[in-house]
């Protein structure tokens, strides 16, 4: 009987003991573990894997040092980070695995991690878009994608339709102004809204904690950020205890499900970090990322993207001050980075403006009765 014949007996037998044990008819999923770097030691690693074996749900495979435990696994030997990488994306490429857990990986321009938390307030699953890596070197272009990025990963996790805000970061208003620009040529978002009683997209920090919307925009800085704080606030930042890890890498036609973990990151996390990318493998992100960017290429995503990215200095027109006026009435959805252009382009109109920062961001200030007329001047300049 041939290698093959008999490998293809073997597949059936295994693929007929998983369904019998977990269930599920289809081959297994497999889901990488890389074993080396962390802080807190190999122990780590080992209690990680045994808890997402336990569950039945996909094969957990390891690669990087051989170790007494890891004959107790699928196991690739693998030394140095250097090797423990090209292992990993050895792996991926011939489809041994579906997709990976890991504390390093290189991923190209365009391509960023979106991280899953539970939030304190409600415990609330809550994706973070994105955490690690570098969508765009522009931060509201990198924001814009990292919406898309955000909404496939949802959608992979089997939210059909997840609601989506805007964290309060500089240019939180100019993404806003260019995904609006997307939704009228026909791209579907559906966002959330603050629980603050004045409402809308852009979220602050009460947001976060109650999850006022599934998907959570923001910087990739600012996303590494909040994931440590949400992952590590029960033991003072030397153990992330709860949440999913930075999530998978997402970007256009980007193809692995490649899972990143802290080097902090406890057992729980790294568990729940193998499960997470179990989930995207089974939702097939890398389809669902192709078919977002196709929908939002067609709404016009690169017309959105040029007139995001920094404009050549001009020289400056003087314009003066009106006459100085009470100013009781204000507007907001201004962003900081547009606030002294938006107060002169109300002068230049005639009417006497100030900038300033309100409690829900920077606002420009007006007389009650030029509120209205304001209103239609930064509107049509472009600037809310």
């Amino acid at each position: 009987m041939s290698n093959q014949v008999n490998q293809a007996i073997k597949d059936v037998f295994n693929e007929l003991a998983h369904t019998l044990e977990s269930g599920q008819v289809g081959p297994s999923i497999k889901i990488g573990l890389t074993i080396n770097g962390s802080e807190l030691g190999f122990d780590v690693m080992r209690e990680a894997a045994a808890l997402a074996k336990a569950e039945g749900l996909f094969d957990v495979v390891l690669i990087g040092e051989k170790l007494d435990w890891t004959d107790d696994y699928e196991h690739y030997e693998a030394n140095g980070e250097k090797e423990v990488e090209e292992t990993l994306d050895r792996l991926l490429s011939d489809g041994t695995i579906g997709g990976a857990v890991t504390l390093h990986h290189t991923f190209p321009i365009g391509v960023s991690t979106v991280g899953r938390v539970i939030t304190p307030a409600k415990g609330k699953q809550v994706f973070i878009a994105t955490t690690t890596g570098t969508t765009a070197t522009v931060r509201a272009e990198a924001m814009v994608l990292n919406t898309i990025n955000g909404i496939a990963v949802a959608k992979a996790s089997g939210i059909e339709n997840p609601t989506v805000g805007i964290v309060n970061v500089d240019g939180a208003n100019t993404v806003e102004r260019a995904l609006r620009q997307l939704i009228d040529k026909g791209y579907e978002i559906t966002f959330g809204e603050s629980a603050r009683s004045d409402g809308g997209v852009v979220l602050r920090g009460n947001d976060l904690l109650l999850g006022s919307a599934d998907v959570m925009v923001c910087d990739s800085l600012t996303g590494n950020l909040f994931m440590k704080l949400f992952g590590s606030y029960t033991s003072g930042g030397t153990y992330e205890t709860t949440g999913f890890g930075y999530g998978p890498g997402v970007g256009e036609g980007y193809e692995h499900i490649v899972n990143i973990v802290s080097r902090a990151s406890g057992a729980p996390v790294i568990a729940n970090a193998l499960k997470y990318a179990y989930q995207m493998a089974k939702g097939k992100l890398a389809d669902k990322s192709k078919a977002e960017y196709a929908a939002a290429n067609k709404a016009g995503l690169k017309d959105v993207r040029e007139g995001l990215q920094p404009k050549a200095a001009a020289v400056e027109e003087e314009v003066k001050a009106p006459a100085k006026e009470v100013v009781t009435a204000s507007l907001s959805g201004i962003d900081v980075l547009d606030l002294e252009d938006a107060v002169k382009a109300l002068w230049k109109a005639g009417i006497y403006a100030e900038s300033g920062m309100g409690c829900s961001g920077p606002i420009v200030m007006i007389s009650e009765a030029n509120a209205d007329k304001a209103a239609e001047v930064v509107k049509e300049a472009g600037f809310m």
